[in-house]
């Protein structure tokens, strides 16, 4: 059913419409990935989710989750071991635990073509020039290739020409900055960063040695480090309005994502809502019981995903709070559930690409 979705505009359809699909893609892919990947066989029959089950579920909150972190603890995957195409691992600082995604080709394309789509409706369909606020080393030490390396050349593919604006010591590389500005600077560009190494790599530098750099035609593309940055007191509000006084940056796009569900990234549009597209869902449920929360209340996020096709992580209980803000109304046009994401729940071990970075500084 994944060619009706690409038949859609990202954001077209209403939560009833949208939900009748999702459901119908959901429940075909469990049922695969419970014949397929016996571990998850075994945890839905536990669970009490036999196939007769499973066909009946009629609202997305009948689906049963993961725990996001289970894929940290077993080897979860619905394929054969001759298809792994790629193994996609989150972050994590040295001595923790992370959690492996088994991709075959097909999934690892599906989830690069829907990313595609999804900025595209954000930033238009046209390669654009990048300027990456981090440093090679992070696609050509596959040590460091997890999620943030993975998600820069996911956006490789969508960049006309990709510069990294950062020396491998984590020091902004001046000269390349400045000469990517002379080349591309008077036309739409993107730059892309996690939202800490923004702040500390490229916002910092720039008021440290007084640079002038004009970014008033950029784009700027953020995601992950809000940890960081909120220890600091630094407010969605605060990084913009840094943004504006130091370089003239006018656009953003923050984004909500992880690696257990890549390719369905959460977009922040002009009025600062994030998103969920026709690929994904969000629910919201009460951390003492597990039960659905209602719009505008706060608990743990819930993402449902079609795009999981090789592991069986399309129903996933994160460990973040976050709250339902309204749906089909938001003021930029996009139909859906819009959302607020507030952070990690406190003691949770999860962390993310730029907080992983950032605990080694």
């Amino acid at each position: 059913m994944i060619d009706d979705f690409h038949k859609r505009s990202p954001y077209s359809l209403m939560e009833g419409e949208k939900t009748e699909l999702l459901v119908k893609e959901l429940k075909d892919m469990l049922e695969f990935h419970s014949l397929h990947c016996e571990q998850y066989g075994n945890i839905l029959h536990a669970l009490g989710y036999d196939r007769e089950r499973l066909r009946k579920i009629r609202r997305l909150g009948e689906f049963p989750f993961l725990p996001v972190r289970i894929f940290k603890e077993l080897e979860l995957k619905s394929i054969p071991d001759r298809e792994v195409f790629k193994v996609m691992k989150s972050s994590g600082t040295t001595g923790q635990l992370q959690s492996q995604i088994f991709l075959d080709k097909e999934t690892a394309i599906l989830q690069q073509k829907v990313l595609l789509r999804l900025l595209g409706n954000f930033v238009g369909t046209k390669r654009l020039p990048m300027l990456v606020i981090d440093t090679p080393q992070v696609i050509r030490d596959r040590k460091m290739f997890s999620a943030r390396g993975a998600t820069i050349m996911g956006l490789d593919f969508a960049a006309k020409k990709m510069v990294f604006a950062l020396n491998d010591d984590m020091s902004l590389n001046v000269e390349s900055v400045q000469e990517f500005l002379r080349n591309y600077g008077k036309d739409t560009f993107l730059i892309f960063g996690f939202t800490f190494m923004v702040w500390q790599s490229f916002y910092n530098e720039i008021e440290k040695r007084g640079l002038n750099l004009d970014c008033s035609k950029g784009y700027l593309l953020t995601g992950g480090g809000w940890k960081k940055l909120q220890s600091e007191s630094v407010t969605p509000e605060r990084f913009k309005q840094r943004g504006r006084d130091l370089c003239g940056l006018r656009r953003f796009m923050d984004h909500y994502s992880m690696a257990e569900q890549s390719g369905c990234i959460y977009a922040e549009c002009e009025y600062g809502h994030l998103h969920a597209s026709i690929y994904s869902d969000i629910l919201i449920r009460h951390t003492e019981d597990f039960s659905l929360c209602q719009e505008g209340e706060k608990g743990m996020v819930q993402v449902l995903s079609v795009l999981p096709r090789s592991y069986p992580g399309n129903s996933l209980l994160t460990e973040d709070e976050g709250m339902i803000v309204g749906k089909d109304d938001c003021p930029c046009g996009r139909k859906g559930k819009y959302i607020k994401i507030f952070g990690r729940i406190k003691n949770a071990e999860i962390r993310g690409c730029s907080d992983t970075y950032a605990a080694g500084k």
